[in-house]
């Protein structure tokens, strides 16, 4: 039997309605098609960041447990080279990649990695044959960027290819480049029928948002009504296509940031235009998209690649200006080497991001956006296509970044070692495989007897079926935990903590195995 290939496509920050298929406006004709043509998720969870969750995608278990318990960047001293928070992929576990590419297959890896900042610790060191890499977790996306200052990484120390640190060419847009260099290492493979594993991680939407001139244009005036009115419309959107219940009451908008009726005139522009680009720079991430799977039915592999699409959090919604790790002078240096004129935003040698309330018009109707263990920051759009799969349409199982590396290597006909692998004693994997269900052999994935954990800076929660206990620090939570019932309340609006105590105290006891299990050292971070 002829084993499938994979292609992993993660997108930085994407929201959960940003595309057409998943009622959004932006223009993703190429990711609709595959979307529409699959599996679309309707509760699918990843960590609250980007790291932590490729960790979680690459090995099957806990980021906590694999090396990226937090951020690297914003680690405490408590924290930092403690068992799980190594700040890169740890010896602890396997990953996909390592397991596939001992069984013959071909992996290929372009796009952002942010598992490790030296050559010991990037791509080619844990299982991708071929890899273009994004080092950290956030660059430029064109090849020009200021001197390396308040926040920002050493511009020699960003990209590797294979084994060694790169330069990029002049004419280098993330996305594209991203997208020539996979394309390349498909094209180079040795035509000994070996199938493959590619990995095409995008870097966009994550700021500072910057796209080609010509998509920014398509967009212009199409935000000028404001983040409640585009709210909204995803609502319509997401429930029309059948993606979120039609009485669903969705979480009110969280923000510090001032609201769209309380801006000038001047304020309302730079905001819209802000949005204008991150809409250019999904639909750049959809004709690349397109450009892959072309070149995928052109090569004959289309029929036989398993294609998985997700974002690898909820959309970002901080605002940079206040968050700690960039130091007190980040818009002095901003102000220094970047032009952010409104008609200059979006081009290379600008630096903007778009704020909590653009964020939430994409995470409604759940709680709150990226770095949050509210359901606005884990549930995230996601797609599977390929075929074989008993299961098309729209799935509304729990399923998380977790279940990934088992459903692979099932796929794949390939075993996990299980705790011992080259010598070395490894962790299993707490993830499921989404087989049996995709197969429509179980009708869910994560049965009521086991329970998933989340955490990242002092933000906690806890999930067994449907129930779900949340903590969140205050000012975005009272600091206690909460409890939601999320088959009937999934924007986590009717807290029933005081209603089901003895719930509520399970959960509980089930996050304190979570905790134990894990290694979790809680730290509060602003971000």
């Amino acid at each position: 039997m002829k084993r499938p290939n994979f292609l992993v496509i993660v997108a930085d920050d994407l929201g959960f309605s940003d595309l057409g298929a998943f009622g959004g406006e932006i223009a993703t004709p190429n990711l609709d098609a595959l979307a529409m043509a699959g599996l679309r998720f309707t509760d699918f969870h990843t960590a609250p960041a980007c790291s932590p969750t490729r960790a979680m995608l690459l090995t099957g278990t806990d980021h906590h447990i694999a090396g990226l318990g937090t951020l690297d960047e914003v680690a405490s001293r408590r924290q930092r080279g403690k068992p799980g928070y190594e700040g890169y992929l740890n010896d602890r576990v396997v990953t996909v990649t390592e397991l596939l590419r001992d069984s013959g297959y071909r992996t290929f890896l372009s796009g952002k990695w942010h598992l490790g900042m030296t050559l010991e610790t990037a791509p080619h060191a844990r299982g991708f044959e071929r890899s273009f890499a994004l080092l950290p977790g956030a660059a430029n996306h064109y090849s020009s960027s200021p001197k390396a200052g308040t926040g920002f990484p050493r511009q020699d120390m960003l990209y590797t290819e294979d084994g060694a640190f790169v330069g990029l060419p002049d004419d280098f847009y993330t996305s594209d480049g991203f997208t020539d260099k996979l394309i390349q290492y498909l094209d180079e493979r040795p035509k000994d029928g070996a199938p493959f594993f590619a990995w095409l991680a995008f870097s966009a939407p994550h700021w500072p948002l910057q796209a080609p001139d010509d998509l920014i244009a398509k967009y212009r005036g199409r935000y000028d009504a404001g983040p409640d009115a585009l709210r909204a419309e995803r609502l319509k959107g997401l429930i029309a296509k059948g993606l979120c219940p039609p009485d669903v009451v969705p979480h009110p908008v969280v923000a510090k940031s001032k609201p769209w009726d309380e801006m000038t005139v001047d304020e309302r522009a730079v905001s819209a235009r802000t949005m204008e680009v991150y809409a250019a720079m999904v639909e750049s991430i959809d004709r690349n998209v397109g450009r892959v799977v072309e070149h995928l039915k052109a090569s004959g592999d289309f029929d036989d690649t398993v294609i998985l699409f997700l974002s690898d959090n909820g959309a970002e919604g901080a605002l940079i200006e206040a968050v700690p790790v960039f130091g007190p002078y980040l818009m002095e240096f901003i102000a220094q080497h970047y032009d952010n004129r409104l008609e200059n935003i979006g081009r290379p040698n600008s630096y903007v991001w778009y704020g909590p309330r653009w964020a939430q018009a994409a995470t409604a109707p759940s709680r709150l956006y990226k770095t949050h263990t509210a359901e606005g920051g884990i549930r995230v759009v996601a797609f599977l296509s390929g075929s074989g799969f008993a299961r098309q349409g729209i799935g509304h199982t729990f399923a998380t970044a977790m279940d990934v590396t088992p459903t692979i290597l099932e796929l794949a006909g390939v075993a996990h070692p299980g705790n011992r692998w080259q010598g070395r004693d490894i962790v299993g994997m707490r993830g499921r495989s989404l087989v049996p269900w995709l197969k429509g052999e179980t009708e869910i994935v994560h049965t009521d007897a086991t329970a998933t954990g989340w955490e990242l800076f002092g933000r906690c929660a806890i999930r067994r079926g449907d129930w779900k206990a949340l903590l969140l620090p205050p000012p975005d939570g009272p600091g206690t935990w909460q409890l939601y019932d999320l088959s009937r309340d999934p924007g986590e609006t009717n807290d029933l903590a005081e209603a089901e105590p003895e719930r509520l105290a399970g959960l509980i006891a089930d996050w304190n195995q979570y905790v134990e299990e894990t290694g979790v050292l809680i730290v509060n971070v602003q971000t």
